[in-house]
């Protein structure tokens, strides 16, 4: 008997939204693409909305794994990404651009993981496990790439960050969408 599972996870049920703008280095983005309304309530002067979208299809027997097919996405939420045009200018935009950039970076390590991984019969658990764990990396490294960089305003730490996730992404190349 074969089992069919289909599972859609998207990091953060928050962002959950029927337009999305999918990663792609041709294609960066600009301020036109942030959609929402500004929330401005700590010092934040634009927000990114992004997150990995995560799917997965497994064919199983009543005791093994046979097949599975996946899909990693990473994607930009127009409809939650805000900025205060007053207040922007391209260093910002550029620091922002980033944030969808460390967002693939982690869509990359996940397709990495999945495909140097052996499942099994417990491939749902298994692949729930490394999705977990790479929405808890994406999360720090978005932190750390904030507070580093002082949300932008350190101009030397952001361009120390562009090159080291500009290097990141390449060594990753075999892993992009």
């Amino acid at each position: 008997m074969y089992k069919f599972l289909i599972a859609c996870l998207f990091s953060g049920l928050l962002f959950q939204d029927s337009h999305t703008i999918r990663w792609n280095l041709d294609n960066r983005l600009e301020w036109s693409d942030f959609k929402a309304e500004p929330k401005p309530s700590n010092n934040s002067v634009s927000v990114t909305a992004s997150g990995i979208t995560f799917s997965y299809s497994s064919k199983k027997s009543e005791t093994r794994l046979i097949d599975y097919n996946y899909t990693v996405r990473a994607d930009f939420y127009p409809n939650k990404s805000w900025y205060l045009k007053e207040k922007v200018d391209n260093n910002i935009l550029n620091h922002e651009r980033l944030h969808f950039d460390i967002t693939e970076l982690h869509a990359r390590m996940f397709r990495q993981r999945i495909e140097t991984s052996r499942f099994t019969i417990n491939i749902d658990n298994q692949m729930n496990g490394l999705h977990d764990a790479i929405n808890k990396e994406l999360e720090t490294l978005q932190k750390k790439y904030d507070a580093e960089t002082r949300h932008s305003q350190d101009l030397e730490k952001q361009k120390e960050w562009q090159t080291k996730i500009v290097e990141a992404l390449n060594k990753l190349s075999r892993y992009s969408s």
